[in-house]
């Protein structure tokens, strides 16, 4: 196995399941590589908000001096995206070298250990963030948090962003439930940013049962603000006349004022400047998160992928203005909460292209549709299906008006489906590629 492809496709093949929650495997194979980080260590669980949050800490953090490290999953292009260091994408070389390293490790003393294909990503890019005489270490969990591969590292500081139904075949039906899962990533005396306005109370029980510090939107900072500025107020620290976060969408400010909790908590590790944060929140960019693409007509990506992030993006797309009909470019897993999502956008959606997508796991197109059909009661609203992303885009464009907007949004496999590569006509339009 010389390429990163080809270490990805042997991943693919070690476990029977892709899922398989628990830490004694992937846990043993990490102390055999001794990984180990000297520095102070992030860890930011939740159903949706993470990657904003990620993205937000890591602007800051770097705009204060600080050398970064920041684990986020899935990607939506390149599998490299999953890691940067000093806000670069990291070089396929040294996962590589790192993903052989986890194989020597797995198959020590001809004991192997089975590892899922994201436990054995997960210890390539730890290994790879050990090694790099990193500042800070920000981590993204995967999925749920007590049982994920990632919280085998002890985090300095825990966010917790907003939580809601996903994933119940494995972390449970209910918010309590999924909520218990998140609280995982929480440590005695350790500081917990709960930046969820309404937390499950399985979050603040777990967070008393263990002793963490726990950090409270509403209770141990608050934000206020107006139509063209905000700010905030913690323990022992203030910050006035901020600008609003580059990341487009009202709930990025849940997610900025979690950051600037996580962010105070760690102070006397970590000093961040006023000046520091200003220059962080007027800097981040994160792809797929409510991107939107001047030019005629106008393009929205958006990754929102269950109820909970489909009804923010409902709200941002309300709040753009007047637009004569807005097209919709959708495709999504099978295992979502379909009827949910489409109940909360449809009164906005007024020509649909429902398309398939490259994995096992997705709703086919012609399956969206007719879940679809069976709860729209619009009349004028017309569907079609598609093989890709791409065709599907490439119908949009063509049949929108110059004054209409265009929505891709959905599983990462949608947005990662356009922006991987443009045609030379979806070029023409300003498309960004990845």
């Amino acid at each position: 196995m010389k390429t990163l492809d080809d270490w990805l496709a042997h991943c693919e093949q070690l476990h029977p399941k892709n899922i398989d929650l628990g830490l004694e495997r992937v846990r043993c194979v990490a102390e055999r590589m001794q990984i180990r980080f000297a520095c102070p260590v992030i860890t930011v669980a939740g159903t949706n908000g993470k990657g904003s949050t990620c993205a937000m800490l890591e602007s800051i953090l770097q705009q204060a001096g600080y050398r970064t490290g920041v684990y986020t999953s899935p990607h939506l292009v390149r599998f490299e995206e999953r890691l940067r260091l000093n806000g670069e994408t990291v070089d396929a070389t040294q996962l590589v070298a790192a993903f052989a390293d986890v194989e020597m490790a797995r198959s020590l003393n001809d004991t192997e250990i089975s590892l899922t294909y994201f436990e054995f990503s997960t210890l390539a890019i730890l290994d790879v963030m050990a090694r790099a005489a990193l500042d800070v270490v920000i981590l993204e969990v995967g999925l749920g948090g007590r049982l994920d591969a990632v919280n085998i590292i002890e985090p300095d500081c825990a966010v917790i962003t907003s939580i809601d139904i996903d994933h119940t075949e494995f972390l449970g039906s209910d918010r309590e439930s999924i909520g218990f899962e998140k609280a995982g990533i929480m440590r005695t005396g350790r500081a917990v940013v709960v930046s969820d306005p309404v937390p499950p109370q399985s979050v603040l029980d777990y967070a008393r049962e263990i002793d963490a510090d726990l950090w409270r939107v509403g209770v141990d900072f608050n934000v206020s603000g107006d139509k063209q500025q905000w700010a905030w107020a913690g323990r022992g620290r203030r910050f006035s006349g901020l600008a609003y976060p580059a990341l487009r969408g009202a709930n990025q400010l849940v997610n900025a004022a979690g950051v600037l909790a996580a962010l105070t908590a760690l102070r006397e590790r970590l000093p961040v400047t006023a000046q520091a944060v200003r220059n962080g929140f007027a800097f981040v960019e994160l792809p797929g998160r409510f991107q939107i693409v001047p030019g005629q007509p106008t393009l929205v990506f958006d990754v929102a992928h269950n109820p909970h992030a489909v009804a923010a993006l409902t709200a941002n797309l309300d709040a753009m203005g007047y637009f004569p009909t807005t097209h919709a470019v959708f495709g999504a897993m099978a295992d979502k909460d379909l009827a949910s999502m489409f109940a909360r956008i449809n009164p906005l959606i007024d020509q649909w292209y429902f398309t398939d997508l490259p994995t096992p796991r997705a709703e086919s197109a012609s399956a969206l549709l007719g879940q679809w059909r069976a709860q729209n009661n619009r009349n004028g609203v017309t569907a079609s299906t598609y093989p890709n992303p791409q065709a599907a885009l490439q119908a949009a464009l063509s049949t929108a008006d110059p004054a209409d907007r265009i929505i891709v949004f959905g599983s990462f496999y949608t947005v990662g489906g356009i922006l991987k590569d443009g045609t030379p006509q979806l070029r023409a339009k300003h498309l960004p590629t990845i």
